[in-house]
């Protein structure tokens, strides 16, 4: 807002008006140029001494001053706006303001009856002044001026009494932030009357005869239930608390009374910024960061600390995050200290949380994309403020200091730009994030120390000034401007081959032609995509499942591969994956059918360096639906019994044995995104296997009687990149169901795979042999299946 912040920082809640503005956005009507008569306390008329200066000064809080029907001819070569606190009016030890739009430049245009609002700057209040004076630098003349009596009263913020009252409606301290806002701190009401309503009225006590106000989310719907929510409520229309004297929750279709306060006569606090004809946005800083989905970032420094508003239209149980890179020159995630913020749609409740990016695999453990406080107690930096969901857009106000709090955050400077990092994407089943579906791929710097300037579209109706002229000239900055350095169009995933996640965007794969190793083994399936089998009634491909007569050898190759948008592994499990999933002999988290007493080998690559975890993921088989045994609390590993790739030893450490070289099935980077694909034989189809040096691992495993009818395939260190094993006594017909026959496509392959390659005691002996090999037969077995 403009400068009730001063006062409210002497009560230790420096956020509250500015937590207000920002709320007060997501419902305010659009402002219009009505006039209304308070504006402040007034201070004065300009004295008519040169160039037609003239107008009325009022004292709108302790740094805002405000002009009605400012004049003046523009004529001079260097005319400012000054204060200072020597007896008489003069640049000399005086201080200069910034004009009404935040500009230093000279008063070269001309004013004719303009209501303009000018703030002094930070570490002065009108107490420190004496004078207010229209100054020519150039001849140092006084073109009009104005005394501020050492005795100005000028308005703030007021504290008014506590709700208490039935149904369990309580708050702390009501404060009157201005003459049109409320702000109700830790407000709690239970949800169960059928009509409950913010009432405000004449007279000392509610009735009847009162007024509905729109909740924090401008609607006028019952209360549901709130614990100690902090709320910004914004008096409809021209109403202002001169008009009432009495606020609460109030019963509307029993006429009862849940609780009010009395407020006071004569409150002398600020004029709202509507009742001086200004947009909420000409006060605050925004910035589209995804114009797609409205994504935007919303900010305003507040002394020590900053309050930023997050604001998109979001899908369920989706998230919103924003951060500080760690380099200053490029918009880096790794090491980025970030916000994840969303709202629970069908509570209404909202989460901001404080996200280190130690690396890009999912949070295990203190590794990766993790909350703060899983890698170090008590380092939770953010504070939430306010979260709303109005009209399907997802609203989060935080605020964190500007400085860095503990080793895991960044500072953020208020003199030079910063690179931010952005991201959208879906939470998991543990309300972590999972791999995001967007993303700034290029550099993107903001000035948060800058003056405010909206870079961000405007409500239906809105002015982005307090003037037609103003408006007229800001109109084509605001639509060019770009807020900060090198303003980027928002990126999808990155499918470069170092990377290992493959959430696929068109955009992204277009991007850039991924370099192929000499040690990578590639195999490749290039023609047009056929006439594909309809996804199932959920949207999930039909993945065919692995029968247990299939392959005669029992031979399985686990690599690791995309999970196929959003007919792949989330519409298969039900859960929310991370980008990357296991691919069972060229199949996307195949079921496979396995019979007791028959030994299989699982030839596994899925990474084996422990130090980066997006590159390391141990094979093994369990009990359990979730995986990830090695970030289990105790308590949930004592009730997880593991089939296959572990090791246990005498002192009952499990240490993982499925690990091997990294193989993944990359994207066609020519091609259309997972989405786009009707079944997996087509999209499996434009996937190419690219493998890094060295050796895979192999494990064993002999289901006997004491195996369980259904067990699972994960990773050792990450949830959710697998799926089920379906375990029989005896293999007779086609245990997993088979598919439709269909067209069979040729499948050509290398001449070494021509003929079934042997079995080798020592699997890693031939790999590309045998990666060949298995792969064809998938690729025939999809397209026997009708893909």
């Amino acid at each position: 807002m403009y400068n009730q912040l001063a006062m409210l920082a002497m009560k230790d809640k420096p956020w509250l008006v500015l937590f207000g503005l920002l709320a007060a956005l997501s419902c305010l009507p659009s402002p219009s140029d009505a006039a209304y008569p308070y504006y402040g306390t007034k201070i004065g008329a300009l004295t008519r001494l040169h160039h037609g200066v003239s107008g009325d000064v009022y004292a709108v809080d302790s740094r805002t001053i405000f002009i009605k029907k400012f004049s003046y001819d523009g004529e001079a070569p260097a005319a400012y706006f000054y204060v200072g606190n020597t007896a008489r009016p003069s640049n000399e030890g005086a201080t200069r303001l910034r004009d009404e739009r935040g500009g230093t430049a000279s008063l070269t245009r001309r004013y004719r009856n303009k209501d303009i609002t000018l703030s002094l700057p930070e570490g002065k209040t009108l107490r420190d002044i004496k004078w207010f004076s229209v100054w020519c630098d150039e001849f140092a003349v006084n073109f009009g001026d104005v005394a501020i009596p050492a005795s100005l009263d000028f308005p703030r913020p007021q504290k008014i009494s506590a709700l208490r009252g039935v149904h369990g409606v309580s708050s702390e301290n009501i404060v009157i932030v201005d003459a049109q806002t409320l702000l109700v701190p830790n407000f709690s009401y239970d949800g169960e009357a059928p009509d409950a309503k913010f009432w405000v009225g004449r007279g000392q006590r509610p009735t009847s005869e009162g007024l509905r106000i729109p909740d924090e989310n401008g609607k006028e719907n019952p209360l549901r239930r709130y614990e100690r929510k902090t709320i910004v409520l914004t008096l409809p229309e021209d109403l202002t608390i001169f008009d009432i004297g009495h606020f609460g929750v109030w019963c509307e279709a029993f006429t009862v009374d849940f609780g009010h306060v009395r407020l006071p006569e004569g409150l002398n606090v600020p004029p709202s910024l509507k009742m001086l004809g200004i947009s909420p946005q000409s006060k605050l800083n925004c910035e589209v960061l995804y114009d797609d989905l409205a994504f935007e970032v919303r900010w305003a420094v507040a002394g020590e600390s900053i309050v930023v508003q997050l604001v998109a239209k979001l899908e369920p149980n989706n998230y919103m995050s924003f951060g500080i890179s760690p380099n200053k020159n490029i918009s880096q995630m790794i090491g980025a200290d970030a916000v994840v913020a969303w709202v629970d749609p069908e509570t209404g409740n909202g989460f901001a949380q404080d996200y280190f990016l130690e690396g890009k695999a999912q949070c295990s453990g203190s590794r990766g994309a993790c909350p703060d406080t899983k890698i170090m107690e008590k380092t939770n930096s953010i504070r939430l403020l306010n979260a709303a969901m109005v009209n399907g857009y997802s609203i989060v106000t935080y605020q964190r200091s500007l400085a860095a709090t503990d080793r895991l955050d960044l500072p953020i400077s208020v003199t030079d730009a910063e690179s931010v990092v952005w991201a959208i994407g879906p939470l998991n089943d543990y309300k972590e994030v999972s791999f995001h579906t967007f993303y700034n791929k290029h550099l993107h710097q903001i000035e948060f120390g800058r003056q405010p300037k909206w870079n961000c579209p405007l409500p239906e109706g809105a002015k982005p000034g307090s003037s037609s002229d103003e408006q007229e000239e800001a109109a084509p900055q605001a639509q060019s401007s770009t807020g900060g350095k090198g303003y980027p169009p928002a990126g999808h995933p990155n499918l470069e081959p170092e990377e290992e996640f493959y959430e696929n965007r068109a955009e992204a794969l277009h991007r850039q032609q991924p370099q192929r190793r000499q040690e990578t083994a590639i195999i490749t399936q290039r023609r047009p995509v056929p006439t594909p089998k309809p996804v199932n009634s959920n949207g999930a491909w039909d993945i065919p499942a692995i029968q247990c007569h299939e392959p005669e050898d029992g031979v399985f190759y686990a690599q690791m591969g995309p999970t196929g948008g959003k007919h792949g592994y989330p519409a298969i499990t039900g859960h929310v994956g991370w980008g990357i999933s296991w691919y069972i002999n060229g199949l996307l988290i195949p079921e496979i059918h396995v019979v007791r007493g028959k030994t299989y080998t699982f030839v596994v690559e899925g990474g084996n360096n422990p130090d980066i975890p997006a590159k390391y993921h141990p094979f093994y088989i369990s009990d359990d639906p979730v995986g990830g045994y090695e970030h289990k609390r105790e308590e949930e590993k004592k009730a997880v019994r593991i089939f296959a790739g572990v090791h246990r030893s005498r002192s009952g450490q499990v240490t993982p044995t499925g690990v091997g070289r990294l193989c993944n099935w990359t994207p066609d980077v020519e091609g259309p995104p997972a989405d786009d694909y009707q079944s997996f034989g087509a999209y499996q189809r434009t996937l190419t296997l690219k493998c890094d040096a060295g050796e895979p691992g192999v494990i064993s495993w002999k289901p006997d009687r004491n195996t369980p009818d259904t067990v699972y395939y994960h990773c050792f260190t990450h949830r959710y990149l697998g799926w089920k094993i379906h375990v029989h006594d005896s293999c007779e017909g086609d245990v997993g169901g088979q598919g439709a026959a269909s067209e069979q496509h040729e499948i050509r392959l290398p001449a070494a795979a021509a003929e079934p390659a042997p079995v080798h005691e020592d699997y890693a002996a031939e790999p590309s042999i045998r990666h060949e090999t298995q792969m064809a037969s998938a690729l025939l077995r999809l397209s026997r299946r009708a893909f």
